[in-house]
């Protein structure tokens, strides 16, 4: 995996027609959203449809930069995988992320209800209207800059460390409910963990079940129909809690019972296809795979729905929320997001993943570890199940912690597996060595006594009596366990050569893992940084 990274390093070029090309189109993107914007001011009196239309335009690229970003953790493991080519996963995430967006996005102005800042603090309309631009653009450029060295980071993060930085600098650090950012904090560390706990567990568990069995088609015939059952009760639940609030509330029992209808249903359809289908494939772990083509390209469709209902508040709640004061409703701040807006961010982000998106879906799907499909659908599974199970016990969570969480969960049990295993072939050579070395010297001398036994005249029942010894022995050594058997150091050193081998891409963990870290902070940073400059500008 790292000489791959030497690889990298030796193609990359200059900015060349094809990067120009996208720039080009993502300039036009934003004019016409600034035409568009320009369109929603008649009703503004005074600059404030100016300052709308700047709004607009950095909600415009928030979104941009969420699409080349956050939709990777969705579409990187199918591809990577090889379950779905690029092309058709851009073109399948683009349709249900603005699908998402549009019929199901947020109705509530998320940045202010999440309680980052102390909003009565904020009483000041042009103060406030200043800070979520200053937040929007902060994310914005922190989203680009990610995405430019390839690390895939939290875009909920972003627009909480924008919104946090922005109101330090114009009221001061007692604005921030610093207990509750706090929390949001702790997902840095929760997201991954259970991500990674879950794929990693799933995946340990379709081994024992499937792969390591002799009948692998036979095993895929009994096990494949229940995950399939899983991931659609899984992704029902999901797609009812967090991607259809906007539409119906519906409780968590009611949302699980939905949800176990529609496995029991997927179940018995699934199960006489899967059993047709595999009983025309090779008994082989390859061809297992292939079973679990078509649930990929569902759980990257319905991810990518649910994303864009709710991550597309990333970048449209902070212009809502701008919307909304401008319109003179600075009190409510619950108001129901205007189409035009809900639509401009939506299509912000098809836009952003189909122009950038391919870079981040290389990352996550290539660079960080080998995935085939088994190993995506456990990341897939882990990510619905992560978020289902942390929003019921109130853990806050991160989806694209959550999927890179899953990623490297799977790539270190392989790790895991691989040394156990390795180890204990090496471990069992050197054994086998060891009995070898020891009954040989055993049977050199049962050879010595029975020719001392006929030069020396000695007692054959004596003589008899000692080879029997010997070969009691020899029996001892062939029953010997491990722990009979002490290594040495040269042996030990061999055992350790063996455990340095890995599965996953460690310059890519580092590079992920200080992301993570920095996003709030450098938003937060460049957030107040940009906030003194609107200040300045507007005053």
């Amino acid at each position: 995996m790292e000489l791959k990274s030497i690889k990298d390093v030796k193609s990359i070029k200059k900015f060349g027609l094809k990067d120009g090309a996208k720039l080009l189109i993502s300039l036009v993107f934003l004019l016409l959203a600034m035409i568009y914007a320009s369109m929603q001011t008649d009703s503004l009196s005074g600059n404030a449809g100016s300052i709308l239309i700047v709004a607009a335009i950095f909600g415009c690229y928030m979104a941009l930069n969420i699409g080349a970003n956050d939709v990777a953790n969705n579409l990187g493991p199918a591809v990577g995988s090889r379950a779905v080519s690029l092309f058709w996963a851009i073109a399948l995430a683009a349709v249900f992320e603005l699908s998402g967006a549009l019929i199901a996005g947020e109705d509530v102005v998320t940045t202010i209800k999440k309680g980052i800042v102390d909003s009565s603090m904020i009483s000041n309309t042009q103060v406030f209207v200043w800070i979520m631009m200053a937040a929007l653009l902060g994310g914005a450029v922190w989203l680009n800059i990610a995405t430019f060295i390839g690390a895939p980071v939290s875009t909920t993060h972003a627009i909480v460390g924008g919104v946090a930085g922005a109101a330090i600098a114009a009221v001061g650090w007692k604005v921030v409910l610093w207990k509750n950012l706090g929390v949001i904090a702790s997902s840095w560390i929760i997201s991954p963990l259970l991500g990674g706990i879950i794929a990693a567990g799933l995946l340990y568990i379709i081994k024992k079940s499937i792969l390591k069995k002799k009948d692998k088609k036979a095993a895929a015939q009994k096990v494949v129909p229940f995950l399939i059952a899983l991931m659609a009760l899984c992704f029902s639940t999901y797609l009812i809690l967090k991607g259809l609030r906007a539409v119906i509330e519906i409780r968590f029992l009611y949302a699980v019972l939905i949800g176990c209808v529609v496995a029991i249903t997927v179940f018995f359809i699934t199960k006489p296809i899967i059993f047709k289908t595999s009983d025309r494939l090779p008994n082989s772990r390859r061809a297992i795979n292939w079973l679990f083509n078509i649930p990929l390209v569902f759980s990257a469709a319905m991810l990518s729905f649910a994303h864009g209902a709710n991550d597309v508040s990333n970048a449209i709640g902070p212009l809502a929320a701008i919307t909304e004061v401008l319109h003179g409703g600075f009190s409510e701040m619950n108001a129901n997001i205007p189409f035009w807006i809900m639509f401009l961010g939506a299509a912000g982000i098809a836009v952003g993943l189909v122009l950038y998106g391919p870079k981040l879906i290389k990352t996550v799907g290539n660079e960080i570890t080998e995935l085939d499909q088994i190993r995506a659908f456990c990341i897939a599974m882990s990510a619905a199940l992560t978020v289902i199970v942390a929003s019921q016990l109130g853990l806050p969570v991160s989806s694209t912690h959550t999927a890179i969480g899953g990623i490297f969960g799977v790539g270190f049990l392989r790790e895991w597996l691989m040394r156990n295993s390795l180890r204990e072939d090496v471990e069992l050579d050197i054994k086998k060595v060891k009995m070898k070395f020891e009954q040989k010297k055993l049977e050199d001398y049962k050879t010595e006594l029975e020719s001392l036994g006929k030069l020396k005249n000695i007692d054959p029942l004596f003589i008899k009596e000692l080879i029997t010894k010997i070969n009691e022995e020899k029996r001892l050594i062939a029953r010997a366990t491990e722990t009979d058997i002490k290594t040495t150091k040269i042996e030990k050193k061999a055992i350790k050569a063996v455990e340095k081998h890995e599965f996953v891409k460690r310059s890519a963990l580092k590079t992920i893992i200080a992301a993570w870290l920095i996003t709030v902070p450098a938003v937060g940073v460049l957030s107040a940084m940009f906030y003194y400059m609107l200040r300045g500008i507007m005053l």
